[in-house]
């Protein structure tokens, strides 16, 4: 993770936090979160990219975790990624805003930071969940990932010591920035 310079740095209480315009599948921290399907076999984008990198022994371990329900998540080790862990978190499907989907995309990051404090991992990066094919607009994404995530950090200590929003695209990241400056924390 030392070689992708972040755009911006943070800290929240003990917890450095950071985004970066990077393959989330590259990083080598504790765990990697994925942008899941409840299925938890596998997908397109994120999760596509996390299930190939991984190789077939993550799609293996995923058959027994029978699956995850939307706003939940689940830990499996990252085999073949320098990644320890992969946290699967499911995001909801955009269908207006008015069927608690901002709930349900914060809901996948309070899980995804509690497994990781459960497993005593110390860092961890997130994707723009729900923000692909599952249409999630983007602006209101990140201002939920980034609250949900300082206000977590803040009230509860979890032993983790740093988090990153692994962004593919500039323009993600760009809009992570945002969240922060619009939420006064950086």
């Amino acid at each position: 993770m030392d070689d992708v310079s972040p755009l911006l740095s943070a800290e929240i209480g003990p917890v450095r936090v950071d985004v970066c315009v990077a393959d989330i599948t590259t990083l080598a921290l504790d765990a990697i979160v994925n942008a899941a399907n409840r299925t938890l076999l596998g997908g397109g984008g994120v999760d596509g990219a996390i299930h190939r990198g991984a190789g077939p022994e993550l799609l293996e371990e995923c058959r027994k975790l029978g699956g995850c329900a939307t706003g939940s998540a689940k830990i499996s080790r990252g085999y073949r990624l320098p990644a320890k862990h992969v946290i699967h978190a499911v995001g909801p499907v955009w269908s207006g805003g008015e069927n608690g989907e901002e709930e349900l995309l914060a809901s996948c990051y309070r899980a995804s930071l509690d497994l990781a404090a459960a497993h005593r991992l110390n860092s961890i990066a997130f994707p723009a969940i729900s923000t692909g094919v599952y249409r999630f607009p983007p602006d209101r994404a990140a201002r939920v990932a980034v609250g949900t995530v300082a206000a977590e950090l803040a009230s509860r200590p979890r032993g983790i010591g740093r988090v990153v929003f692994c962004c593919f695209a500039p323009a993600a990241a760009d809009r992570h920035v945002d969240a922060f400056a619009d939420l006064g924390i950086a």
